[in-house]
Parts: C-alpha cells; sequence; structure tokens
C-alpha cells in the first residue's frame, strides 16, 4: 500500500517508515500538518497515520480539512493523547481508528492492514436538491429557482442534513445530534428557533414550501 506517515517526532517516524517499508508498503513521512494537507490533497494514499499534535496544523484540524475537501482515505490517529475524550474527538474528526503510544509495531501494522481491506467509499455528493432547491457544498452556496439564498453556518448545516434526508422525517433529537453535536435534550427551542429562520429564508420567498412539520414527529423537506 502506499501510505502517509505524519510525526513530527524523527526517532518515532524512521521507526515507523522502517517497519512498513520492510513489510513492502511505499511511506511517504511529513513533520508537520500543512505540509501533509498539500500532499494527501494531491496525492492518493491507501492509509494515513497521524500524530495529533503536530506544528502548523494539528492532526484533528488536518483530518477535518481533508474530510471537508471529501477525500476519503483511511486515517488512523497515532498520538499519546490517551483520554476517552481525546479518542472521541478523533473520530468525531474524521478518524478511523485510533491507536495510543506507546505502541507495539504489530498492531499498528495490522490496524493500517484492516483499513488497508476497507471498500473505497463513494464519491461523496457536492451538490443536493429538493425540487427547485439546490445547495453546492463545495462552493457552499444556496439557491432557489435561481436565486442566491444566504445562510449563516448553522442554517447551512440544518439545511444540508434535511436535504441529505430527503423524504425521511428527521426528529428534533435527530438534528440536535447532528447539527449541534448535543446528545441530550437541553430543553431550549434552538431547533425550533433555526427551522423557523431557515423557512424564511427558503420558503416565505416563493409560493411553495419545501420544508414540513410533521405534528409531533419532526420535520422533513421533499420535492
Amino acid at each position: 500500500m502506499k501510505l502517509l506517515v505524519v510525526e513530527d517526532d524523527p526517532t518515532t517516524a524512521q521507526f515507523i517508515a522502517r517497519g512498513l517499508g520492510e513489510e513492502g508498503h511505499s511511506v511517504d513521512c511529513l513533520d508537520n500538518g500543512r505540509d501533509a494537507l498539500t500532499r494527501a490533497l494531491a496525492t492518493a494514499y491507501d492509509v494515513m497515520v497521524v500524530d495529533r499534535m503536530l506544528p502548523e496544523l494539528d492532526g484533528l484540524s488536518l483530518v477535518r480539512a481533508l474530510r471537508a475537501a471529501h477525500v476519503t482515505t483511511p486515517a488512523i490517529f497515532l498520538t499519546s493523547m490517551s483520554g476517552v475524550d481525546d479518542r472521541i474527538d478523533g473520530l468525531r474528526a474524521g478518524g478511523d481508528d485510533y491507536l495510543v503510544k506507546p505502541f507495539v509495531f504489530g498492531e499498528l501494522s495490522a490496524r493500517i492492514e484492516a483499513l488497508g481491506r476497507r471498500p473505497p467509499m463513494q464519491e461523496t455528493e457536492t451538490v443536493l436538491k429538493a425540487a427547485d432547491l439546490e445547495m453546492d457544498l463545495v462552493r457552499r452556496s444556496v439557491t432557489r429557482a435561481g436565486q442566491r439564498i444566504e445562510l449563516l453556518p448553522r442554517e447551512f448545516a440544518l439545511l444540508e442534513h434535511l436535504l441529505r434526508h430527503k423524504g425521511r422525517i428527521q426528529t428534533r433529537t435527530m438534528l440536535l445530534e447532528s447539527v449541534w453535536d448535543i446528545n441530550f435534550d437541553p430543553q431550549t427551542n434552538v431547533v425550533e428557533t433555526h427551522i423557523s429562520r431557515l423557512r424564511a429564508k427558503v420558503d416565505k420567498p416563493f409560493d411553495r414550501e419545501l420544508i414540513a412539520t410533521v405534528r409531533g414527529a419532526g420535520y422533513r423537506i421533499g420535492d
């Protein structure tokens, strides 16, 4: 496999690169997140091994940026940050696996092989549509009937979630977890408030409403 190792400790980087090279892999090593982002955007790798504490751009930000650019290369975090919250942060940032230092090389190698066996992810949609409403995820733009609609970041995220689940009811709990990353009921009307704001921009200026309230269940967007 063609692998990218992003590790700023030269001794660790050399140890990993030598071991993986002896197993027949092609290994590129970089010691900072900024260079790694540039390289990973331009080069197709099978798996990335990423330290979290990197100069110029930390590991979490690196993987988040790659996922935002629709780079789906599997990434395993290799780091001394061992807390449960650290692991959760790594996986939620787009990491596929998490291994804590100090580590056994055999385990790292096995995890890399497991990630490499995963089938490639299908290309992510970059344009979401419902009737005459269109969201371009690359340009971060929304139009309806050819008219541009300006949305705040949270409004954009809410509309993106509804469009990705077009035709299906999304409960308040689903929206809190996906859009706000809240796994409990905060006893606020944050969802209702943002749905109202979204409707004011996406529905009210036009003849037909797309965002429907399903009484007692949640919200749904349809064609």
